[in-house]
């Protein structure tokens, strides 16, 4: 029963970080950092840190084996892709309608 208990201490831990990195998050969001692009990098970084904590510890990645943790590399790596050709084709200023 103890065992028990020590688990779901730890997550109420972590369900208050979230509660927690999402005051901040809503704190950060009234406070100008001089650009819009500094706001969107802020946001996106808490945005980050809260859904690793949801996927390491709710969804128990924490003790998941290597090959779980090269499939996630390869996810990212080919999502920072598809948002860097985004940004180009974005940017891309040759065409002309």
């Amino acid at each position: 029963m103890e065992h028990i208990r020590s688990h779901l201490r730890f997550y109420w831990a972590i369900f208050g970080a979230l509660g927690v990195f999402t005051l901040i998050t809503v704190g950060v969001a009234q406070i100008d950092f001089g650009s819009h692009a500094n706001n969107f990098a802020i946001g996106l970084l808490i945005a980050t840190v809260k859904a690793a904590l949801v996927a390491l510890f709710f969804m128990h990645l924490w003790g998941e084996k290597k090959l779980i943790y090269r499939i996630l590399a390869f996810t990212v790596f080919f999502a920072i892709g598809l948002f860097a050709l985004s940004l180009l084709a974005y940017f891309d200023h040759t065409h002309t309608f």
